[in-house]
């Protein structure tokens, strides 16, 4: 992110997110676009018009955040997900789209989405998203929040799952940790919560990582909500002390 002042009510010292919009409908892009213009504080450095050029333009530019539809014509959202994980380009991606289909969020999930928001959002809800992504949180919108936790609950594990996960295996703050992460929550949010550095807070998220064996944490709340370690987690603001 750039720090500076931002466009319509971003003050001075603020951060610019910096975003990549990938959608095979122009006309979808260029009001997204001028929607986020209106904003303020949000900067849209490329537009692609399907998976393969959305790519390139991750390469080229190197967002804070991209916004991905998936159903797209030649290399759909999945392709691109699957192609940023195998380049190592290790970008926030947040899915906007109108579907709302179990598989098709869990698929998107499971391959390294970060965020999932159906296009009937309000343009706050879109920016706040959008910030949370690039602050280092996660985001599920409400609508499919609790389908996608019966799905995971009720369906298969993830491929990458690792046999033999115990409760145990992480402890009671890793546990309130996590509880946070899958509200969506960053780092800083979580701190504020939990009383405790950013620092601190950062060592138990990659600690919880590497006990659940994922990259990422939308892997590691999906992993979890698989192993029933979690209770189904609360929207952002309703955790107490938030």
């Amino acid at each position: 992110m750039r720090a500076g002042a931002g466009p319509g009510g971003a003050g001075p010292g603020a951060t610019t997110v910096r975003v990549v919009l990938v959608d095979d409908q122009t006309l979808v892009r260029h009001g997204i676009r001028g929607l986020l213009g209106l904003a303020g504080g949000v900067e849209v450095v490329a537009e692609a018009g399907d998976g393969a050029e959305g790519v390139a333009a991750v390469a080229e530019h190197e967002p804070d955040v991209v916004l991905l539809d998936l159903r797209m014509p030649r290399h759909d959202g999945l392709w691109a997900l699957a192609e940023l994980r195998s380049r190592g380009l290790d970008v926030p991606v947040l899915v906007l789209t109108t579907f709302d289909d179990d598989e098709l969020v869990l698929s998107a999930l499971r391959a390294g989405a970060r965020g999932y928001l159906l296009k009937d959002v309000t343009l706050d809800q879109l920016v706040g998203a959008v910030r949370t992504l690039a602050d280092g949180g996660t985001l599920i919108s409400p609508a499919v929040t609790d389908r996608l936790l019966r799905a995971v609950r009720d369906g298969p594990p993830p491929s990458d799952d690792v046999s033999g996960l115990a409760p145990q295996d992480l402890s009671a703050r890793e546990v309130e940790v996590l509880r946070l992460l899958a509200a969506g929550h960053s780092n800083r949010e979580i701190a504020q919560v939990l009383v405790l550095a950013e620092g601190t807070v950062k060592n138990h998220v990659s600690s919880v990582l590497a006990k659940l064996g994922t990259r990422d944490r939308t892997r590691a709340v999906l992993r979890a909500l698989h192993h029933g370690l979690l209770d189904p987690p609360r929207g952002r603001g309703e955790q107490a002390g938030a």
